[in-house]
């Protein structure tokens, strides 16, 4: 048992100094500008006695998609991606012969990452990169009205969802920041010099620990200068032993909900990072994906995967200072340090559990429940993966994600159910191939016999951030054969 321990010991070592010698292999990592997108269903492996197509192709960061009354498919295509691209943000009717309509255009206020459909209206979750996120109610003579406007959604992560429940429409508010502190990483996202005052926003009043990180100061020209910031506060603003940050809301980091009449939002639950997708299970349980935390920042987390959380209302799913029920204190970079915390020193509560755990960078967004036994897997969560954003997000030594997967919420065991033929998983543009590229959500069919899949097209990754590819993106349909 001893020398087995040794043994053990010593292949950690080893791993560890391979790591981090090793390069970053990510899937959007290609050298040069990849090639017009080529599209190719049989290059795409679904389960035996399924089919997949290509329904739309030729659109610009596609996010989600949505059904009205009659079945007929609408796309949104976001408007805004990682890598500062402005566009105007558009919702689409899809045709029978694959050709889109335009039904509504938005504000350049993107990105636009949900949209669902209700009793004759669209209602589309507007990110706010330069205005703060929307709920917006769109009829379909292309009438829009804001239902929520003023929404804390001008950092990393934005306005998500949405999910109409009994009179009620739920969605999720992204955090500012990746674990708490606004730091140079926020600059090189685009927005910490159009905010330079914006920072995360607790929900509930909140005491903190004096933890305060000392970093270059981007704001200013000089080289020398340094910035002290703290968590919950404007960059460059310290925090002592003891401080108390009110809780507003809206906050950042929650599940909230409206009135479908209007009204203000209500908190349901928060303590989450970046709570992206939302979908019903066929018991009426909400259940949300998050997208965890990246090495990156005043305060990086290493190794840390996407969850799946069932929803449970007037809980505290830990964040700043967990992933599920993992205190940070107890990860580190292999050769570094751990990451200083808790930052919060009166937790609201003990983090819920997982209901599966993903990829480490995986992106795992948008999900949906099969609730037809002629498709199969009733019950069954299906989630699109986006796609590592390495090396900006944390080294990976191969792609991860770029697939649709499904999990046994019973068990939490998750399985491929789409991915790209070939020897590893990754992006066609990555493999040369004709299959999917970034999968972005999942909707089925209100009748349940047939999934899509939103891709939002190709995204290369550099050292000084992501190029996202117009025109790239492509709606896919799964069904039985």
């Amino acid at each position: 048992m001893k020398h087995a321990l040794v043994y053990l010991l010593a292949c950690g070592v080893l791993l560890q100094g391979c790591y981090r010698i090793l390069p970053s292999n990510g899937g959007g990592q290609i050298s040069g500008n990849p090639r017009e997108r080529n599209i190719d269903p049989t290059d795409v492996l679904v389960p035996e006695g399924y089919r997949i197509e290509a329904v739309a192709s030729g659109l610009t960061f596609p996010t989600a998609l949505t059904f009205d009354e009659d079945g007929i498919p609408y796309v949104i295509e976001a408007g805004y991606s990682y890598g500062e691209v402005f566009l105007q943000p558009r919702l689409l009717r899809i045709g029978a012969d694959g050709q889109t309509t335009e039904v509504y255009a938005g504000a350049e206020n993107g990105p636009w990452n949900g949209v669902t459909y209700h009793d004759g209206f669209f209602y589309i979750a507007e990110g706010g990169q330069l205005e703060g996120g929307k709920i917006l109610r769109v009829s379909q003579a292309g009438e829009a009205q804001a239902l929520v406007e003023g929404l804390p959604s001008y950092g990393d992560h934005h306005t998500n969802g949405p999910l109409i429940q009994e009179g009620y429409l739920y969605f999720g508010q992204g955090t500012a920041t990746n674990s708490g502190v606004v730091g140079s990483d926020n600059a090189d996202f685009g927005w910490l010099r159009r905010h330079p005052d914006f920072h995360d926003i607790p929900c509930a009043d909140i005491i903190l620990a004096d933890i305060n990180y000392t970093t270059p100061n981007v704001l200013t020209d000089d080289p020398k200068d340094r910035a002290v910031t703290g968590p919950y506060s404007p960059y460059n603003t310290a925090v002592r032993q003891g401080q108390m940050i009110k809780g507003e809301v809206p906050c950042t980091g929650a599940v909230l909900r409206v009135a479908l009449t209007g009204g203000e939002p209500k908190v349901v639950a928060w303590g989450f990072r970046n709570p992206y997708g939302l979908a019903t299970a066929p018991d009426g349980a909400i259940y949300i994906t998050q997208n965890a935390y990246d090495n990156r920042g005043s305060r990086p987390v290493w190794g840390i995967g996407d969850v799946l959380y069932r929803l449970e209302a007037g809980k505290w799913y830990g964040w700043p200072d967990y992933n599920g029920q993992l205190p940070l204190a107890v990860t580190h970079v292999p050769g570094e340090g751990k990451p200083r915390g808790p930052l919060v020193t009166n937790p609201p509560g003990d983090p819920p559990a997982p209901v599966a755990t993903f990829g480490v960078h995986s992106s795992s967004n948008g999900l949906d429940f099969s609730t037809n036994p002629a498709f199969g897997f009733r019950g069954q969560a299906f989630v699109a993966q986006f796609g590592d954003m390495a090396p900006k997000v944390g080294k990976v030594l191969a792609p991860v994600g770029y697939k649709v997967v499904r999990v046994d919420i019973a068990t939490g065991r998750v399985e491929d159910f789409v991915v790209n033929k070939g020897k590893k998983d990754g992006p066609a543009s990555w493999l040369g191939s004709g299959g999917l590229e970034r999968p972005n959500s999942v909707q089925f069919t209100p009748s349940g016999d047939a999934l899509y899949i939103v891709d939002f097209g190709v995204m290369t990754m550099s050292k000084a951030g992501p190029t996202p590819h117009e025109k790239t993106g492509v709606v896919w349909k799964v069904s039985k054969q």
